[in-house]
């Protein structure tokens, strides 16, 4: 008999060799038509493999991530399988599940797959999959599996790279396919499939090797999610912050300046400027001193930072001077250089916690096919700071840090978040510098401080910074799409690195410990976000033009001028459509541009010392007077607007 523990805590008795799928049962039937994937002991088991030890297992429907993994995963087989038999000499690779769906990597040969080719593919998909076919695991020697693909340098290649004995394939129907594991009972569950999109991708993300076609997918267990999930795809596209951002005239590229190198326009700066002006008030509040450090530094601030070890190759190469062996580099990050501001005065523990704060921007070389919009660029700002604490004050610095971020979220209509204490992955322990001990207690301070103050967090291992763990927001948009933003992280290995020291009360030299924060993250993936989650409907206090003023003729231009003066003594930002157009276009036009207000003035508002005012959308607030229309937009931008 084993013991089997199930996530309540309770615990179950069951002969040696019970599967998953036989304890969902045991729970309930209706319980068990839902289970589609499980873990054992934190591994992920198909829900058929015989369980022979003591252990905890968990079950996943449809409503778990990890349920979708596994639904996904095994969809790509199916697509897999819907590949080979339509286009036999395609060369298979590899397709893993992604956030939303799954994709395949596939040689194609001389076959071009587009747009055309989708609804074969789905349809062949649905063949297989109502097929019920079962997904069963199976060991294969080194020997086995290579002459399996023989022909497919690919798959040979994956299978050279991999010990024997460790060797698994996935059978389903009549395909078969090198694989770990973790699928769906059988492929009857499938029951929607849409091919998505189509894309070039280097095998094994190297450019130098040969250019495979990419194509990506989703399926659901119900065809109405799947109608749910396009809607949405459509409202995303609308929504998409290189088309607003466009038609909203706030940034631009140029091939002449450079791939992932953006240009803010002047709408666009203003609105870069009043977020800056939002963090920075804050900021003086908290403490925070502002400075500003250059772009470049030398190559030995990276060496000695270890940003050079970890992003040397992969970033924009050293500048040359003409003296000899002088190199410097395009910063790419701001750490280094606050660790010299730090260092150039000495510092006594009543002096501590400093904290330097700076906009500034860094520089990181993104492969050209990764760039898109302004969530992956080349040239980036962050709301950079670092915080230099003694130990004892290190657990009230790190929750100021998390009220800061708290407030920002707030005042920018972010209420859908959870919170991920990013630590080191076990398996991979080169990937990190620094001493294990300092780790540890870095790790825990961050989760000591998120319990406290009672955030909603999970921990993923192998998510931390090179030089120490972080706590990442993430953040749900309005398409329910989740995106990492604030962070802040605990450092004990760069104070060490930069010999930084403060003077105790004991009179000895003790190391600072040094918190790294970005509420924003960085200004041009804040704003991408923003623009796609409100869809250009900033929050008023934000909106680079509150109100703008529409005259239904020239005669009535000078009292539009006077609600203008009246407006900027105020302190609303406002505009006059001066142009020679009908009221209705101007309308339309005002709409599209996503002012807020519009203020029409005609014959009746010009005699009675009013205006009329229509809100975005299409709400009229009749006819008031211009001290209740600033009223009006003092009030909403104070609850929106709450003091730090």
């Amino acid at each position: 008999m084993i013991h089997i523990t199930l996530p309540d805590g309770s615990v179950k008795t069951f002969d040696e060799g019970v599967t998953p799928m036989d304890v969902a049962k045991s729970i309930s039937e209706g319980f068990a038509r839902n289970v589609i994937s499980a873990s054992f002991n934190g591994t992920t088991i198909e829900t058929a493999t015989p369980l022979t030890t003591d252990g905890s297992l968990v079950l996943f429907t449809w409503n778990n991530d990890e349920g979708k993994t596994a639904f996904w995963h095994s969809s790509a087989h199916v697509l897999a399988q819907a590949i080979e038999e339509l286009y036999p000499k395609a060369k298979l690779t590899i397709g893993p599940a992604i956030e939303n769906g799954f994709y395949y990597d596939v040689d194609f040969g001389e076959h071009s797959v587009s747009e055309k080719d989708f609804k074969a593919i789905e349809n062949k998909m649905l063949e297989i999959a109502r097929g019920k076919h079962d997904f069963k695991m199976r060991s294969a020697t080194k020997t086995e599996a290579l002459s399996l693909y023989k022909g497919n340098e690919f798959k040979t290649e994956l299978i050279e790279n991999l010990e024997d004995g460790t060797i698994t394939f996935c059978d389903h129907s009549t395909f078969t396919d090198l694989c770990r594991g973790g699928h769906i009972p059988n492929t009857g569950i499938i029951k929607a499939v849409k091919i998505l999109s189509v894309a070039g991708a280097y095998w094994r993300g190297n450019e130098n090797n040969p250019q495979l076609t990419r194509v990506y997918a989703i399926s659901f267990p119900k065809q109405k999610e799947l109608t749910e999930y396009l809607e949405l795809l459509e409202e995303a596209k609308k929504r998409d912050h290189r088309k607003l951002g466009k038609e909203l005239e706030l940034f631009t590229f140029s091939q002449k300046v450079g791939q992932g190198l953006p240009l803010w326009l002047p709408k666009g700066a203003a609105l870069r400027e009043r977020l800056e002006n939002f963090l920075k008030a804050a900021q003086k509040k908290a403490g925070y001193e502002m400075v500003i450090t250059p772009h470049i530094g030398q190559k030995e601030l990276y060496v000695t930072s270890g940003h050079y070890a970890k992003y040397g190759e992969d970033s924009f190469q050293p500048i040359k001077t003409p003296k000899e062996d002088e190199e410097f580099l395009l910063k790419p990050m701001n750490c280094p250089h606050h660790c010299e501001i730090y260092k150039s005065s000495q510092w006594s523990y009543k002096d501590l916690p400093k904290r330097f704060a700076e906009f500034g921007t860094v520089y990181r070389y993104e492969q050209s096919g990764e760039l898109h919009g302004l969530t992956r660029v080349r040239g980036f700002t962050q709301d950079d700071a670092h915080l230099f604490c003694t130990p004892e004050q290190l657990d009230k610095e790190f929750k100021d840090v998390i009220d800061l971020v708290l407030y920002v979220f707030g005042s920018l209509g972010f209420e859908n978040f959870t919170a991920q204490v990013s630590v080191r992955d076990p398996e991979n322990p080169d990937k990190y510098i620094g001493d294990v001990a300092n780790w540890e207690k870095a790790e825990q301070a961050i989760i000591n401080a998120a319990n406290d103050k009672g955030l909603d967090y999970v921990i993923e291992p192998g998510e931390a910074a090179f030089y120490g763990p972080k706590l990442d927001f993430m953040v749900k948009d309005a398409l329910g799409r989740r995106w990492q933003l604030g962070t802040i992280q605990v450092d004990y290995n760069l104070p060490e690195r930069f010999e930084l020291t403060y003077k105790g009360s004991d009179n000895e030299l003790h190391r600072p410990i040094m918190i790294h924060r970005a509420p924003f993250g960085s200004m041009e993936r804040f704003v991408a976000l923003l623009l796609e989650h409100t869809g250009g409907n900033f929050p008023l206090w934000l909106m680079p033009t509150q109100a703008i003023i529409l005259s239904i003729s020239e005669k009535y231009e000078k009292y539009s001028e006077k609600v203008l003066n009246l407006l900027e003594n105020d302190e609303i930002r406002a505009l006059v459509d001066h142009r020679n157009e009908t009221i209705g276009k101007k309308i339309r036009e005002a709409e599209m541009q996503k002012h807020p207000y519009m203020i029409i003035i005609g014959e009746q508002e010009e005699q009675e010392g009013k205006i009329t005012v229509r809100q975005h959308g299409g709400e009229d607030l009749g006819m008031i007077s211009v001290e209740t229309f600033s009223e009006i937009i003092k009030q909403e931008i104070k609850k929106t607007l709450k003091s730090f």
